[in-house]
Formats: C-alpha cells, structure tokens, sequence
C-alpha cells in the first residue's frame, strides 16, 4: 500500500537520525510511484504529485549525510615495494630531490591531449583505409577486389568495434578506466601489425576486426574518462581538444597515405598502416603514467588514492585544503546515493534515464547518419566520381582534412559559451545546405562539378567538424550519472559503431546505384537531427557532473550537496580536477577494497580519510639513499601485482623501499 503525501511528510518532521527505517519507507513510496501507483491515488496531477515525493526523499537523503559528524578517518595503509620497483624508482627519482609534476592548467591540457592519441588511433583508422584502397600496388596484392570486398575490409573495423564497446563499460568499471586504456592500446597494436603483415583479404579482414576491438575500447573510455578529470566550465573545451585528436589521426593518415603513394611497391601500402602500431604503442606506455579518475577510486572505496589524488588537483598536494576535502565528500556523497538505489540494469536504466539514454544514443547515430563516413572512408571515391583521377583525389582528401582538422579548433572557445544546443542546430543547418549542393553539382555534371564538389566537401566537413563531431562524443558521459556511466557509455559508442558500419558497408554499392542521390539521404538525416535536438536536447554547458540529475529531476540529485549548502560554492567552478602527474605521489591504495569505518548511519562515510602527513604534505617512506616509491611501483599496480596491492594491518605509511616482500 503505497502512502499518501500527507503520511511522508509527517514521517519527514518526525525523521530520527539514528533511525534507517523511515528512510527505506520513504523510497519505497518513492520507487512505487515511478512505477504509477502513486499516479492511481493522485491521479488528476500524478507527476506534481511524484516531484514532491521526490523533493522529500532527497530532502531526507541530504540531511542524512549533512548530519554526519566526528567520523572515524583511516591511516593510510601500508604497501610493500619490491626489489625490481626499487631499482626502477631509483632510476627515476635522483636521489633525495623529489621528482617534479604536473598541476593545475598544464596537468589539465596535458592529461586531455594525451589521452586524445585513443581517438588519434580511431580517426587514423578512419582514414588509412581511404588513401590505400585507391592505390595500384594495394589492388594488385589483393587481386582487384571488389566494391563489396574494399566494403568490407573498410567496415569489418566497425564489427569488433562495435562489440568491444558493449561490454567495455562493465568493464571499466572493474578494472578502472586506465587498465582499460592500457588493454584497448595492446589490443589495437595487435590488430595493426597482423594489417600491416596481411598476406591476403582473410588476414588483412583478421587484423581489421582485432584492431576495431582495440578502437571500440578507446573510442568508449576515453570520454567517460576525460569528462571525469575534466572542470565544469571547461569540459566542453576538453572534449573539443580530444575530438580534435580524432580529426589529428584522420588528416595525418590521409597526408602519409599521399606521400606513400610515391613508393612503386607494396610498402605504400605497408607503411601507412604500420604507423598506426607506432602510435597505439605510445599511448600504452603513456597509460602507465596516468592516474585513475578520482570519481572512479571514489566509487570503488579506494578512499585513500582518492583523496591523495584530489588534494593534488584542487589543494596543491595538501590534503588538509578546504577546497579538497570538500570536492572529496561532494563526489563521495553522489557515490553513495546512488550505490544505496543498488546496480542499475539495462532494463532499469532505460526506464528510469530513458530521455538521457535516448539523447546519448541518438547524438551518436545522427553524427553516422549525417554522412560523414560517406567523406572520411571514401573521400578519393568522391572525388573520382567528380572528376579528380588518382594521387590528384588523395591530394584533395589531405587539403580537406587540413580543413577538417582547422574547423575542429573554434570549438575549444565556443562550446562552453555558446552551448551545445546552438551549436549542434547551427551545424545541422549547414551540413543540410552543403550535401544538398554536393548532390546537385554531380547531377549538374559540368565543367566546374570538380571544384564545386571540392568546396561543398569542404564546408560540409568544417560545419561537421564544429559540431556534430565533437559534441555527441560530450553530450553522453557529461549527462549520465555515474552509477550508469559507463554502461550508457557503451550503448551510445555501440550506436556509433553500428550506424558506421551501415554507412561503411553500404556506401562504395550505393554510390553505384543511386550516385548523387545518396547525398540527399544523408541531408535528410542532417535535418532531422536539427529538429530532434531542438525539442530534446536540453543545455549542459556549465553544469557539474554530479548536478546533472536536477536538469532532468532524478530523485537521487535533487538533494542539496555539502558545499552548495556551506558557505563556499562548489570547488569544481574554479579548479582543475586532473590528477596529479607526480610520479612520487598516487601510491595511496591497494587493490582489494577497503572497509570504512563504523559511523552513526551506517554506509554514509563521506569525510575524507587521513593519510601519513608532514606539514601538510603528503609525507612518503625513504629508504637510505632518499629514494620513495616512483614509477616502479606505479606499473606494478597497474598490471595488477598481486604483492604490490596486498594490505597488511599496519597503518599510517609504507614500507621501505629496500624492505623485502
């Protein structure tokens, strides 16, 4: 029997502290009435009626926590350092001076750009394949294939892509977004060197689907983890900065496939897609360097981590800095109201964020649909079937990727000023106007056809570039909690992923039988996205991640965070929440979860816990010759040693290094 308003809200001025009964009633009124049974007792104003339910329960939630007081904190627990982590750390500290690092502004552009080379990788792919399927050596090794053949080595990339980011976001989860980093560039170095070694279609089509794996994994963690390290009011910019990584690796890959086209054997075709491993490499060994998200640690009780890591984004490595310790309880507290709704399943979660999902699924098939695959895998196609002939089509797919990579910088400035929403309607408009003109030039068929395509090309792939491809890669992990983040985050890559296969499979046949009117399905679905986005898509710029919910009235949010009840405002509006590239710092926690401490309501720790400190500084245990623990001990927890993660009962700091294990 669910209760009536007047019986929660009595329940509420009643509410005792100590008393977890009331509050377990109250979201069962709640979660009964999401379900309609509440809409049957009020049936005349069923969602009026659902808001206010909702506005005491989190009201109730938010006095739980706020009521928290003199809570037990944890010692820093103890870590052992091996003989082979001691010598690397000796390699790389120099002696007792400590090892400088990154912070603030430089650590926030530096994480994002490095990071990017996960979707450098996904837009070299892109590309590779465009400038190499044009190529005489490339149709001679491989006996003429067919349009449906180059089809399917182009979009079979798509298949193991597509896969990879269903069940990657479970994934990151468990592992953490970083060990997902670090496994997505292994596995795309394999796929590029089985390509580059390709001694037929099976073993070319072999490497293609293992590298799309690879790609499938980057292209998905790479934005839950850049909008988690990244600042409300320059997140936007961030995210620009990464999509401009992805046009990096698609206007480098179509400019080394232009000058490999010189080479008179098959190394015009070999080097191009030899490169690839080169870069996948570079972004695996940078994987070792970076550190986890704070929001991830939080999440996952790796508390002592988690507050080293934000005291050296938001207190200078203090972790008795105000600013710190409260960014600590926001992200913890937003933790833990929604790990008390339990794990969301796919089914809850369509039901329950139905309108986020839709909007994160949706932004990644309309940025497929609107054509741009159609330009990015067979620009040389196109510019054939306009009348530019061999290396003279490649060279004009480089001068628009110079193009396309250009439009994707104006962004970095205008998404968190002008929004997304304008932007994303703005581009729609022109991508409209500028494939209804590419289509009509080919129909013209006249002596200017070339140089019109050229130009309507162009503009179609800088308006693209300035919104629908930046954006849609933002618009998901920025909207969707944390509790679903990642599995939302899979189902909207997937949904790139199956919309570019489609795009990919189907484009080099379309362009045989309907020629220039395929361009005209494509602007059909530019200006359907305008008119989704205009009455769906709400306005995030400048929202914090953990105040998303209020913009679409999820109950768990709508309760007031610590420092938007305190005087000060919230951390996130001024700092950079990057963590730390401090080699010497960030050896805080082990790999098994840690048990918080006993408090008055049970489950609702939110203070931070207390790690070895001297003067304010995180303090670290040396050896005889100043050496603490540095990148030695670093890659060991990141290939998940079992030794380096063991805790023992001391606590308070680590071992020394020269300590055996």
């Amino acid at each position: 029997m669910v209760p009536n308003k007047d019986f929660v809200e009595n329940s509420l001025n009643s509410y005792d502290t100590e008393d977890l009964s009331q509050i377990a009633l109250l979201r069962s009124s709640f979660e009964e009435a999401e379900e309609g049974e509440w809409s049957q007792r009020y049936h005349r104003r069923p969602r009026q009626s659902a808001r206010a339910l909702r506005e005491i329960v989190g009201a109730v939630k938010t006095q739980n926590i706020i009521e928290l007081k003199d809570i037990e904190i944890p010692n820093l627990a103890p870590r052992t350092i091996s003989r082979t982590e001691h010598f690397l750390a000796a390699m790389i500290s120099g002696g007792e001076r400590q090892m400088w690092g990154l912070n603030g502004k430089p650590l926030v552009y530096f994480t994002s750009i490095f990071v990017s080379l996960g979707v450098f990788l996904f837009g070299y792919d892109q590309g590779v394949m465009s400038g190499i399927i044009t190529g005489p050596y490339f149709k001679d090794y491989f006996n003429q294939p067919t349009r449906a053949e180059v089809g399917t080595m182009v979009a079979i990339l798509e298949i193991g892509a597509f896969f990879s980011s269903i069940v990657v976001g479970k994934v990151g989860d468990i592992i953490g977004r970083r060990k997902t980093i670090l496994y997505g560039s292994i596995i795309f170095f394999t796929g590029g060197t089985i390509q580059t070694a390709a001694t037929g279609i099976p073993m070319m089509l072999l490497g293609r689907i293992i590298a799309g794996i690879g790609v499938g994994m980057l292209s998905t963690i790479v934005p839950v983890y850049q909008s988690e390290i990244s600042p409300p009011h320059n997140r936007g910019k961030l995210a620009c900065i990464e999509f401009t990584g992805n046009i990096t690796g698609y206007t480098t890959s179509v400019w080394v496939d232009y000058f490999c086209s010189f080479i008179d054997n098959d190394y015009s075709w070999r080097i191009p897609l030899m490169m690839q491993c080169v870069m996948g490499a570079l972004l695996g060994f940078g994987s070792l360097l970076i550190v986890e998200s704070p929001r991830w640690l939080l999440d996952n009780d790796h508390d002592e981590e988690g507050i080293v890591v934000i005291a050296n984004l938001y207190g200078g490595g203090d972790i008795h800095n105000a600013k710190a310790r409260d960014e600590y309880r926001e992200i913890k507290m937003s933790v833990l109201l929604q790990r008390q709704e339990g794990e969301k399943t796919y089914m809850e979660m369509f039901r329950r964020y139905r309108t986020r999902v839709f909007i994160a699924m949706s932004a990644q098939a309309f940025a497929q649909l609107n054509g741009i695959n159609v330009i990015s895998y067979y620009a040389p196609y196109v510019f054939e079937s306009a009348g530019w002939v061999g290396r003279q089509a490649i060279l004009m797919t480089g001068i628009n990727g110079i193009t396309y990579f250009l439009s994707t910088i104006p962004p970095w400035y205008l998404v968190d000023h002008w929004g997304r929403r304008f932007i994303l309607l703005g581009g729609a408009i022109a991508m409209t106007l500028a494939l209804c003109s590419m289509s009509y030039f080919l129909y013209l068929d006249i002596q200017l056809t070339p140089t019109l395509v050229v130009a309507s090309v162009m503009i179609y792939n800088a308006a693209f570039g300035y919104s629908w491809g930046p954006i849609p890669w933002l618009y998901p992990p920025e909207i969707l909690p944390l509790s679903i983040r990642s599995k939302g985050a899979s189902l909207s890559t997937a949904t790139n992923w199956a919309c570019n296969w489609i795009v990919g499979e189907l484009t080099p046949v379309l362009q045989e039988l309907i020629t220039w009117r395929l361009y005209l399905v494509h602007a059909f679905s530019c200006a359907a996205s305008f008119v989704v986005v205009y009455f769906v898509y709400p306005e995030t710029a400048g929202m914090r991640l953990e105040d998303m919910g209020a913009l679409f009235g999820d109950a768990t949010v709508t309760a007031n965070t610590p420092a938007q009840l305190a005087e000060t405002g919230s951390l996130l509006g001024a700092c950079s929440p990057v963590p730390s590239m401090d080699l010497r710092r960030g050896m805080y926690s082990g790999g098994t979860p840690r048990l918080g401490p006993s408090s008055a309501i049970a489950g609702l720790d939110i203070d931070p816990p207390h790690v070895n400190i001297q003067n304010g500084k995180p303090r670290y245990t040396e050896d005889n010759d100043g050496l603490s623990e540095g990148l030695g001990g670093w890659i060991s927890r990141v290939v998940g040693r079992g030794e380096g993660s063991i805790r023992s009962g001391k606590s308070g700091r680590y071992n020394a290094l020269d300590q055996d294990d």
